[in-house]
């Protein structure tokens, strides 16, 4: 394909004809399982040269040489019967529903799958599990999947090129609603696993994955490692994501098929679903890197997975939860959590920053600036590093100013890796830093953290607090921040008054 760069813009000119896509969200879900069945289809075709017995999971009318591929003798199918296949054959047997025709005869099996279905093979059903088809136009249909198979995944070069074509359609859905709360800029993943140090042999461990930005990062990372066949096949099974919402789960399917992985550890589950206390060292990774989703309130039935003094009911707090209970003996992680986590009282948040401190080693706090996540939101977030190598001794924290000539990032401006320059010169020479007479790099004890200042976190943080005005969804996302911390204390609250009555409150 000549003109790699173009391909987004020719997709989204065809698609905006089409009175079934309304924004960009529903636009790129669509390109998004397009752009799976052409990478899978690519994929088959190299597992099929390898193994003589290879057999295709996907029914041979529903494979894409068989619908999508226009090979230009005017058959291919357009219009009215390519709209009907779709929606009628393609998307149900790939959600694993049998086609009949009138009489009950089946006509197309639904692909099944079951605990022995290959992950490799498993992944297709668990793509198009919750996956949508938008378009109402067929031949417009047929034109978005014409420059899509112009794609050559067979040329290396093209691949590679296409993978950073990838990337920017998962930054476009950070500016399309609310999808953008799956992608985590790349200047950040690439820095926390720089900073994670990843080793061959290593088991990596994203519990709430996204599009899959962090197990990227992770493979780039320990990619510079692989000296042997040994080490190629320890890298390709070094990554487990769990990913609750189907969109972010096909594209990280995709991105992780277009970065060379034949077998995506990647399951469509909510890690939130099960008893913290079932998990044995089975269940247990070296290393976790995360973003986890905050801000959610979370319902009884969710927080009865924990135990009750670290059941809270916000979404990020349960996944430090989760982490904890999940990271190996000696193991390390570098987790994101915003402001909220670092300065909250509330009964839950200090029993679990107690637990990470007395049974953890949190070493590292990196306070980034506001508009880091930009513009998806402007709440203040910090990296936590922390490893299971004992109780915390003494915890470092560090100020990331914004870069000079910078006021804010934007989706013009992004953050990117260079801006982590002056963290990694410091990690590597630690140093207390004031600035303009506020902390900006400062050393504490875990006695000070815990007795004098109370499990409060919130230090070295940004002299003005970021107080710009933010934007109504910025808002919508503090409030419900703050909103989910009340609810568990006055969860707390409700508990020690039943208690005081016996157990009889109604």
């Amino acid at each position: 394909m000549s003109n790699l760069s173009g391909f987004v813009k020719r997709l989204r000119d065809i698609m905006r004809n089409d009175a079934g896509i309304n924004g960009d969200a529903q636009r790129i879900e669509q390109i998004a399982w397009m752009l799976f069945l052409k990478v899978y289809d690519a994929k088959e075709q190299d597992w099929e040269w390898d193994e003589e017995d290879y057999q295709s999971i996907i029914p041979e009318p529903c494979c894409w040489a068989n619908w999508a591929h226009d090979d230009k003798s005017g058959n291919a199918m357009t219009g009215d019967n390519l709209l009907d296949f779709v929606n009628n054959t393609l998307f149900p047997v790939l959600k694993g529903k049998d086609v009949k025709d009138s009489n009950g005869t089946i006509l197309v099996e639904g692909i099944k799958v079951d605990a022995d279905t290959p992950i490799r093979k498993a992944i297709v059903q668990a793509t198009f599990a919750d996956a949508n088809q938008y378009m109402k136009d067929g031949v417009l249909l047929r034109q978005v999947l014409n420059v899509i198979d112009e794609l050559d995944f067979s040329d290396y070069k093209e691949s590679h090129a296409f993978g950073e074509i990838y990337e920017t359609i998962l930054k476009e859905l950070q500016s399309a609603g609310s999808a953008g709360e799956f992608y985590t800029p790349r200047a950040v993943t690439d820095f926390m696993a720089q900073m994670i140090r990843p080793q061959i042999g290593e088991q990596m461990a994203d519990f709430a994955c996204g599009t899959g930005g962090f197990l990227i990062s992770w493979l780039k990372e320990l990619q510079k490692q692989v000296k042997s066949t040994t080490d190629a096949k320890k890298y390709g099974g070094s990554i487990y994501g769990i990913e609750k919402k189907q969109f972010p789960y096909m594209l990280c399917i995709t991105n992780l098929l277009l970065h060379g992985l034949d077998v995506p550890r990647v399951y469509h589950d909510n890690a939130l679903l099960r008893d913290v206390l079932d998990y044995t060292q089975r269940d247990q990774f070296d290393v976790v890197l995360m973003n986890p989703p905050y801000g959610g309130s979370e319902k009884a039935e969710v927080k009865n997975h924990f135990p009750a003094d670290l059941a809270s009911s916000e979404t990020a707090d349960l996944f430090m939860s989760v982490i904890m209970y999940r990271l190996k003996e000696n193991g390390r992680a570098a987790v994101i959590l915003p402001d909220g986590f670092l300065f909250g009282t509330d009964n839950a948040k200090v029993n679990i920053k107690k637990k990470l401190l007395s049974e953890f080693n949190l070493h590292t706090v990196i306070r980034m600036p506001g508009s880091v996540f930009s513009p998806y939101t402007s709440i203040t977030t910090n990296i936590l590093f922390f490893d299971r190598t004992g109780p915390t001794q003494e915890t470092w924290f560090y100020r990331l100013d914004m870069p000079e000539g910078y006021k804010h990032f934007s989706k013009t401006k992004p953050m990117l890796l260079d801006h982590f320059a002056p963290v990694v010169e410091w990690w590597n020479n630690r140093r207390e830093l004031t600035e303009d007479g506020f902390d900006k790099a400062k050393k504490f004890t875990a006695q000070q953290l815990t007795e004098e200042l109370g499990y409060n976190l919130d230090q070295c943080g940004y002299p003005h607090e970021e107080e710009e005005i933010l934007a109504p969804m910025d808002l919508i996302h503090r409030y419900e921040e703050q909103r989910a911390s009340l609810n568990a204390e006055i969860d707390r609250v409700l508990a020690e008054i039943t208690n005081l009555l016996g157990g009889d409150a109604e």
